[in-house]
């Protein structure tokens, strides 16, 4: 079977538009509007925004994540990878382009298991590009372990009462509306006894009791809230999927998150070594440029040794799904999980270190790659935890042997050598 990651030259043609269009007219919003991605649009930032969004969209390129019966545009996941990896660079691409997390998982598992009321009422507005929502999984307990969750909804006639606490709950406090996983049967594993409810901001007892940002955010940012549900009445109808289907939908959804943050990782790490090289060739040092220090060019070496094969390894989870479904790419999709947080976090503390004191302000965003490659290393479930459900996932694959000689000790190797070919061979091992 070819392995092919090949596109049309008119699909190329397109990434050289997004490539000059994000490094021209999108990367200046970082610092026009810097920490300003998920607050809703004032007049000052419509201004400019709006007209940028109209641009991608008359390229055919709004919410490329989606499908065409959705607004998107059907390129699947290979070209959505090359697409990502550009839109990376910048923290306001996204938002230019409708495929902001965790906007990205939410309006792929209403499209999936979402009625047709439930599409007007919420995925609509997600499509627009005028409203964020908010996915609220995580508890204070328990993290992101739903075996633990004690967030409960209880059917109560034509209702459903959710009661319960979650944590980490991203960009609640902009949020129009939240897809809320409660435990509904607690009888039952939580793969048969959770479901997900969507409640419109405001609902009567939901409450955003406090919001925290990671360190070095700005104090205005969206951040991650500590979300109430004090007996919150939702109608029956607002249960997305079939009562149980809660688990299913996680791992729907998160999956797709995973790789979506894979993808984006490639263009920060390539951005960060652009720095890093920049840098190199421009620093005066000790009687040369730091570009000739032998140290410098092994961590620049190093940085990109590291991102070619987590670049060929996006794609290649990307190509299975393309080619397979996802389901084919579980266990690539668990390694690009892990590789995004490592690869992060060595390239950006290179890339510090060689820009030097400098690299550690506000002045650069090198600070924000490393605390980045941190932050992937928890969301959507910490690193360690996929790490034990990849090698469970492998071990699937292969049997027991004798636990005192391994099948490839020598002894058993010449026996069994000697027992295909031993009528043909004087003696075991044949040598002069």
């Amino acid at each position: 079977m070819a392995w092919d990651f090949s596109t049309e030259p008119e699909f190329e043609a397109k990434l050289d538009w997004i490539r000059e269009f994000v490094r021209d007219e999108v990367e200046p919003l970082e610092v026009l509007f810097p920490g300003c991605e998920y607050l809703p649009l004032n007049d000052e930032r419509r201004l400019i925004v709006d007209p940028l969004k109209d641009r991608v969209r008359a390229q055919g390129l709004w919410a490329p994540h989606l499908g065409p019966e959705l607004g998107g545009q059907g390129f699947g996941a290979v070209k959505l990878t090359l697409i990502n990896e550009i839109l990376g660079r910048s923290s306001w691409a996204p938002i230019v382009f409708g495929t902001q997390a965790p906007d990205t998982g939410n309006a792929e598992i209403l499209a999936r298991f979402g009625t047709a009321e439930q599409k007007d009422e919420y995925l609509a507005g997600l499509l627009s590009g005028e409203i964020f929502s908010c996915f609220s999984m995580t508890e204070p307990q328990g993290g992101a372990d739903p075996r633990v969750f004690t967030t409960k909804a209880v059917r109560d006639g034509d209702e459903w009462v959710i009661t319960g606490r979650k944590y980490f709950s991203s960009n609640a406090s902009v949020a129009s509306f939240f897809i809320v996983v409660a435990i509904t049967d607690p009888d039952v594993p939580v793969h048969r006894g959770a479901s997900t409810f969507l409640i419109p901001a405001g609902t009567p007892g939901l409450v955003v009791e406090a919001t925290h940002h990671l360190v070095g955010s700005y104090p205005h940012e969206a951040g991650h809230s500590l979300v109430r549900y004090d007996d919150v009445r939702v109608p029956a109808e607002a249960i997305l999927g079939e009562p149980g289907q809660g688990f299913l939908i996680l791992q729907n959804r998160l999956a797709g998150g995973r790789l979506h943050h894979a993808m984006r990782s490639i263009g920060v790490a390539q951005r960060a070594i652009d720095m890093m090289a920049r840098r190199a060739k421009s620093r005066f040092t000790q009687g040369s440029s730091l570009a000739d220090k032998q140290l410098v060019q092994e961590f620049i070496a190093d940085s990109y040794a590291e991102l070619v094969p987590f670049r060929l390894t996006v794609l290649h989870a990307a190509w299975l799904i393309d080619t397979a479904g996802e389901h084919a790419a579980r266990a690539e999709i668990g390694v690009c999980k892990i590789l995004a947080s490592q690869v992060l976090k060595s390239i950006g503390l290179r890339a510090i270190q060689v820009h030097g004191a400098m690299g550690l302000t506000e002045q650069l965003p090198l600070v924000n790659v490393l605390l980045g490659g941190v932050a992937l290393g928890l969301a959507d479930g910490p690193t360690e935890a996929h790490k034990v459900n990849l090698a469970r996932l492998l071990l699937k694959g292969y049997e027991a042997e004798d636990p005192e000689w391994p099948s490839e000790f020598l002894d058993n190797r010449i026996e069994a050598a000697r027992a295909k070919y031993g009528d043909l061979v004087d003696r075991i091992p044949a040598v002069p």
